[in-house]
C-alpha cells in the first residue's frame, strides 16, 4: 500500500546513497564510521547491518522475493498495526500492512560521533483506511547506523478515538547453527507457545535453546535479550524500550520447507529475537497520543 503522494527526495549526506536494489526496488545504502547498512523503502526494511571489522549481523533468505507486492524475508520487517493473522479479517495480510507499504524517505543526518540516522515515514491512505485497521495515523522510523544498530518506531494516533496497535521489529539474526545457539535474558518470563495453545506457560530458569520449531511470545518483559553464537564466537544483545514482549522464532525443518520465500535448508542459519508490543502487551493510544518503541543491537565477544 504505497503512500498517496511521493515527496521529493531530500538532500542526503555523502554517507547515504539512494539507489536501485534487487527487483528494481529503491534502496538506501548507509556508510557510517563504524558500520554499514542497507534499507529498502519497501517496508522500511533493513536488510543488512555490518559493524566495521565484523561480520553481517542480520540474516536474509536467498529465496526472498523482491517485489512491490510481497514482504521481504529476513532482515528487520516492521509488523504494524497488527501481529500475525488479523483477529477478524482472514483476508488481511499477516503482520499488518506496514511491511508491504512504500515508506517515504524523510531525511538523513550525520552525527558528530560518526553514526548516521536515516528517517522514513508512513501515513494513512485511502487504502489503509479501507483496510482491516481503518484509523488515521503517522509513523516515523529512525534507523541509526554505527557500531550499534538502533531502530526506533514511533506512531501517532491522529484519529478521534482510541486505537489499539500491535508492533514488532521482527529481527532475523545470523547464527552459525541455531542448534548450538542460545537466547538469554528471558529467564523467568512467562510466554505464549504459539505451537501449543492460548494459555501462558510459566517462565523457565534457563536460556532458550533450539531442538525443534520454536514460536514463543515472552510477556511482560522489558529486559534485553542476548543471542549467544558459539560457532561465530560472538553475542548479539538486543536492548529495548517501549516494548513489553519479545518473540523468539525459528521455523525448523517442516515450516521452512512450506514457505516459498525461505530455503528448505536455511533454517539452521537464523533465529528471530523480536522487539514487540503484541497480544496482552499491545498499546492503546488515546487520540493525539504517540508511542515509541526502540531496539538497540550490539555485537560482543
Amino acid at each position: 500500500m504505497p503512500t498517496s503522494e511521493t515527496p521529493p527526495t531530500p538532500a542526503l549526506p555523502p554517507s547515504v546513497q539512494l539507489g536501485t536494489g534487487r527487483g528494481g526496488l529503491p534502496v538506501v545504502r548507509v556508510t557510517a564510521r563504524e558500520g554499514t547498512a542497507e534499507i529498502y523503502l519497501h517496508g522500511a526494511h533493513v536488510t543488512g547491518w555490518t559493524p566495521v571489522g565484523g561480520e553481517p549481523v542480520l540474516w536474509m533468505s536467498a529465496a526472498s522475493e523482491y517485489r512491490a507486492d510481497a514482504a521481504l524475508r529476513g532482515g528487520v520487517p516492521i509488523c504494524f498495526p497488527w501481529f500475525g493473522a488479523h483477529a477478524r479479517d482472514a483476508a488481511a495480510p499477516a503482520h499488518g500492512f506496514a511491511r508491504l507499504a512504500d515508506w517515504d524517505l524523510v531525511g538523513a543526518v550525520d552525527h558528530a560521533d560518526g553514526d548516521v540516522t536515516v528517517t522514513l515515514a508512513l501515513g494513512d491512505t485511502a487504502a489503509t483506511r479501507a483496510s482491516a485497521w481503518p484509523h488515521r495515523f503517522a509513523a516515523r522510523y529512525a534507523v541509526t547506523v554505527g557500531a550499534h544498530l538502533t531502530l526506533r518506531l514511533e506512531v501517532d494516533n491522529l484519529d478521534v478515538e482510541p486505537v489499539r496497535i500491535e508492533a514488532a521489529l521482527h529481527t532475523y539474526l545470523r547464527v552459525t547453527d541455531v542448534r548450538t545457539a542460545a537466547v538469554g535474558g528471558l529467564e523467568g518470563a512467562p510466554f505464549l507457545d504459539r505451537l501449543a495453545g492460548p494459555e501462558p506457560v510459566p517462565g523457565e530458569a534457563v536460556p532458550v535453546r533450539f531442538t525443534r520449531e520454536t514460536d514463543r511470545i515472552y510477556l511482560g518483559t522489558e529486559a534485553a535479550a542476548t543471542l549467544t553464537d558459539p560457532g561465530a564466537g560472538r553475542t548479539v544483545t538486543i536492548a529495548k524500550h517501549g516494548s513489553r514482549s519479545t518473540v523468539v522464532w525459528n521455523p525448523w525443518v517442516a515450516k521452512a520447507a512450506a514457505m516459498a520465500d525461505f530455503g528448505d535448508d536455511e533454517w539452521p542459519a537464523m533465529v528471530c529475537v523480536e522487539t514487540c508490543a503484541v497480544g496482552p502487551d499491545a498499546i492503546v493510544l488515546a487520540p493525539g497520543a504517540s508511542h515509541a518503541m526502540t531496539a538497540v543491537l550490539t555485537v560482543g565477544a
